[in-house]
């Protein structure tokens, strides 16, 4: 378990890094914003006998292109004038780099610069090379293709593919576990492993998902990276698609609701009962996809993603039920709010393994320091 400072953590790369953390127990990481890089002494105090510094860091886009190269740089410098003064010395230093560095682009040419300067401070360096990252949350149209394709099928419309591609595509969840450092695991893998895809091979792919899930219907998802892209692809549909009615069908024998539908695929389906006031729930998944129906009774879903203030309530009710699907990284749970019991199903799309449950605990409620709330 190791003591980390963070430059970047507020971006897309290094919010997945903080997410991995708090499901590993580690310590919240000391962050470096860009106000911290402009004074050493600051970085200095906040990076003094630390395990390890990861460089998050960077500029990705610029009117003026030569500020790409020279913005990356800069930032390399400022943080190893920090580290040069630092009364502690850091560990060692791992620098999330690219695979387009020394390519001869501005971006290139920028990230090959920040990692010699980051080399030259004397200290460790792992200098990692990653290639493009997908995953949930990520801002359309800056931190992947798959983020602006998930953006715009969430959205009602359909990509244009203009120029195809190759693109080798990895989860950012596992560059988060290959620059902590930690093994592969459940829901992680550190080594890295790569979706080699075309970019019209990759918009019908996403297309495909959406057209499915369009009514609750699950699609196929027969490999860790269709899962990862679903996920991602709900990212973005979420809270303003939920919750999704169900059809009902009755005739005097009864009533029918079909509460999931999976394409190709099988997973584990349970139902619980929930005396009144009793709380479930209380945690958030990497990758588990899992859905909520209550069949009888009345309960709120609540959710919060992680690292985050604001909880998202769905009141629903067996006598009109609805699905909700829990996006991956936001905590979640569910409260009988009513007199009676109540019974609600529950899907995932992979059977429980107590060995790799996916499960990570944590509240819903935060206090207004920020802190968890512990439930009583």
């Amino acid at each position: 378990m190791l003591r980390l400072a963070i430059t970047g953590g507020g971006g897309f790369l290094g919010w997945h890094i903080r997410v991995l953390l708090r499901a590993l127990g580690w310590p919240e990481p000391v962050l470096l914003t860009r106000a911290d890089l402009a004074d050493r002494a600051i970085v200095a105090e906040k990076v003094s006998g630390v395990d390890r510094v990861l460089h998050l860091a960077g500029v990705n886009r610029a009117d003026d292109p030569a500020e790409v190269t020279a913005g990356n740089a800069r930032l390399a410098t400022r943080l190893a004038e920090g580290l040069h003064a630092a009364s502690v010395p850091p560990g060692s230093v791992v620098f999330a780099n690219s695979v387009q560095a020394g390519n001869g682009t501005p971006y290139g040419d920028g990230k090959a610069a920040a990692a010699d300067i980051l080399a030259d401070t004397g200290l460790p360096l792992d200098d990692v090379r990653l290639p493009n990252l997908y995953g949930e949350h990520g801002r359309p149209r800056y931190n992947s293709v798959v983020a602006t394709f998930c953006r715009l099928l969430a959205d009602g419309g359909r990509p244009e593919v203009h120029q195809d591609r190759q693109l080798d595509l990895v989860h950012v969840t596992d560059a988060a576990a290959r620059l902590i450092g930690v093994p592969a695991g459940g829901s992680w893998d550190p080594a890295l492993p790569a979706l080699r895809v075309g970019v019209r091979e990759l918009a019908d792919r996403l297309g495909h998902l959406a057209t499915v899930y369009r009514t609750g219907d699950v699609p196929p998802l027969p490999d860790r990276h269709h899962v990862r892209l679903f996920n991602t692809y709900r990212s973005h549909c979420f809270p303003a698609h939920y919750p999704l009615p169900l059809p009902r069908r009755a005739d005097a024998r009864g009533e029918l609701v079909e509460a999931v539908r999976a394409h190709g695929g099988a997973g584990q389906t349970f139902c619980s009962s929930t005396v009144p006031g009793v709380t479930r729930g209380e945690h958030f998944h990497l990758a588990k996809v899992e859905r909520f129906v209550v069949l009888r009774g009345s309960a709120d879903i609540c959710l919060r993603r992680v690292g985050d203030d604001e909880v998202v309530r769905f009141p629903v009710s067996g006598d009109t039920p609805v699905l909700v699907d829990m996006p991956t990284m936001w905590v979640h749970k569910i409260v009988n709010t009513g007199p009676d019991e109540l019974v609600t199903l529950f899907w995932t799309n992979e059977l429980f393994d107590p060995d790799r449950p996916d499960t990570w605990p944590e509240p819903v409620e935060r206090l207004p320091s920020g802190r968890v709330a512990v439930p009583a």
